[in-house]
């Protein structure tokens, strides 16, 4: 092997309703993905008890989450998709990856001081070690690109960086057992089983905020339902939400450096330019100098337009579990077959007796 074959990796957490945030910022992302790539999609259900350990619904969730991924039009025949706990390897290659990190490195992921707050000692293990099993999430697969959001690159560097600490531990044994790839680190050449996988991060649109704050990001949790667009809200939700969002009594601009300072204005264009695949320069050329009262009408029929019949199909699917449990069944079985082939090289390079 002188390469690694490309792949693309990526998960979403089965917690709350998928809005539009996540459409923009993810499952859009995935959908271009898969025209000219080998890809694997997760519903990473393992990742939804790190916080939270007892949900009422976290099945009904797993299944939401499929089915969005299936609405926005990802294909479960050509491409992998499937529920992380089907596939057991994940769980296996994180425990192994807790024994490659240094706890240094959990500590410095802002992403757990954000969630544990103060009370850092009441955390559950599993908050602080769970960046480790989304490395393993993505190398089980030895995927080389993943489709990020900003909030997600710490966790990717980290898991370039357990990746490449393995690398470097194991080199002469995975080049004994000819399970390499030469790779250059600073002035060293090592045998590398895992790749150092690489973000894929791009779009006018890859961080979306709340409709009411523009200075906080659009979340699930948020307790007011106008702060963000569900992926199944219907048409005239859609619409409303968007006609309440909240704005300044300002113009838009005719240039990008007018959004400076002016978060609500800066979301919604680049809302506009996310759901239209075009840039805000280009949002800015055709509405720059009109007020909000033309703007969000036009936003709000463009978010109709693209989001409705994504939300009429989730609302079909959900009401066919059966079918969603088969594409999750088939998804694991395949995901497994290749999780498999990476651990039974993975124990080899490390020296567990297997079968």
């Amino acid at each position: 092997m002188t390469t690694f074959k490309q792949l693309v990796f990526s998960g979403v957490q089965p917690t709350g309703n998928l809005h539009l945030g996540n459409y923009l910022g993810a499952i859009r992302k995935f959908v271009a993905l898969q025209d000219s790539n080998d890809c694997i999609y997760c519903v990473v259900d393992l990742h939804s008890i790190t916080a939270q350990l007892v949900h009422d619904d976290l099945a009904s969730q797993t299944r939401s989450i499929t089915a969005a991924f299936l609405a926005a039009g990802i294909d479960p025949k050509k491409h992998i998709v499937f529920n992380q706990a089907r596939v057991l390897q994940h769980a296996e290659l994180a425990w192994i990856f807790n024994c490659v990190a240094r706890i240094g490195w959990m500590n410095r992921m802002t992403q757990f001081k954000d969630k544990a707050g103060k009370d850092r000692e009441n955390a559950s293990l599993g908050l602080l070690a769970y960046p480790s099993l989304m490395a393993a999430d993505i190398l089980v697969y030895r995927a080389t690109h993943v489709p990020v959001g900003e909030d997600q690159k710490q966790h990717l560097e980290l898991t370039r960086d357990i990746a490449q600490k393995f690398n470097n531990d194991f080199s002469a044994r995975i080049a004994e057992l000819g399970l390499g790839v030469e790779m250059q680190m600073g002035d060293e050449t090592v045998n590398g089983f895992f790749p150092l996988t690489e973000p894929l991060i791009g779009g006018p649109a890859t961080r979306v905020m709340s409709l009411r704050d523009g200075s906080k990001k659009m979340s699930k949790s948020d307790p007011s339902d106008l702060s963000r667009i569900n992926l199944t809200d219907d048409a005239d939700t859609i619409s409303k939400k968007i006609k309440k969002a909240k704005t300044d009594p300002e113009a838009l601009p005719g240039e990008v450096e007018g959004l400076e300072g002016r978060p609500e204005a800066d979301n919604l264009v680049g809302i506009y330019a996310g759901l239209a695949d075009t840039t805000r320069e280009a949002v800015l050329n055709e509405f720059g100098g009109q007020q909000f009262s033309v703007f969000k009408p036009a936003l709000a029929d463009l978010a109709v337009h693209k989001l409705a019949p994504i939300a009429g199909e989730m609302r079909r699917l959900i009401a066919d579990p059966g079918h969603i449990d088969a594409v999750l069944k088939d998804g694991g079985e395949r995901a497994s077959a290749i999780a498999e082939q990476t651990m039974r090289s993975v124990r080899d390079i490390i020296g567990l007796l297997q079968d």
